[in-house]
């Protein structure tokens, strides 16, 4: 799927805080099409997001005023951060310059196609590891690479210790930077330890018969803070 502000899909990037109505509509389209077990995995600025939908929903905490509503039964974040604002890589200061100034975002609307919303981070969102903590007893698996020019391993590290036992870590020494950093063979191992983790939960999606006609007009709710782009 396409986040907001990328790709074919409309509205404004907000580098991992909105996103996560986009990845509960998601998983709860994923449900109403009869999946019974669902995991989410994201990339990058979608690992913030999984981490953060599974972690909400989880507690009931709201966001923008709005309640999550689909749980996944298994989460993987690849090479996410931890908390925002992170400038110590020569990457992230330019994806700073990106966001905070109008010629970053033009520029980044124009030659990344990504349109990104003057006003993301008002008010600052919960961090993903302000949150992490709220997804146990579900399954987590966090990956990351030592060749990340982007993030640290002190992201990894600290979500780890912040998620609690349940979660597993992966630290990868010949992997970059989300799926363009991707070493052969990685994402094999990452889907079948997807399969191991859906496996260890009940199924929380509906029992829904094979061959059952679902709407696909219902499958996404309405987004109340989607912005046409």
């Amino acid at each position: 799927m396409d986040l907001r502000g990328h790709g074919r899909s409309t509205g404004f990037c907000t580098f991992g805080d909105r996103e996560v109505f986009d990845v509960d509509a998601a998983v709860g389209a994923a449900r109403r099409l009869g999946y019974q077990r669902v995991a989410t995995i994201g990339w990058s600025m979608g690992g913030a997001a999984v981490i953060r939908q599974a972690a909400m929903v989880k507690s009931g905490t709201l966001c923008h005023g709005h309640r999550l509503r689909h749980p996944p039964d298994a989460v993987v974040s690849v090479s996410a951060t931890s908390r925002w604002f992170v400038r110590d890589t020569r990457p992230m200061r330019r994806i700073h310059w990106f966001a905070e100034h109008a010629t970053g975002r033009m520029v980044a609307r124009g030659v990344l196609r990504v349109r990104i919303d003057s006003g993301a981070f008002v008010p600052i969102p919960a961090s993903p590891l302000d949150l992490i903590g709220s997804i146990a007893p579900t399954p987590l698996l966090i990956v990351h690479g030592c060749r990340d020019r982007y993030f640290t391993l002190d992201h990894p590290r600290a979500l780890a210790a912040a998620a609690g036992e349940q979660a597993r870590l992966w630290i990868e020494p010949e992997f970059g930077h989300a799926e363009a950093g991707l070493n052969p063979g990685l994402l094999d191992r990452i889907g079948a330890e997807i399969v191991s983790l859906t496996a260890q939960t009940r199924p929380s999606g509906p029992a829904v018969a094979p061959g059952t006609a679902v709407p696909l007009a219902r499958a996404v709710p309405p987004d109340p803070e989607a912005r046409v782009g």
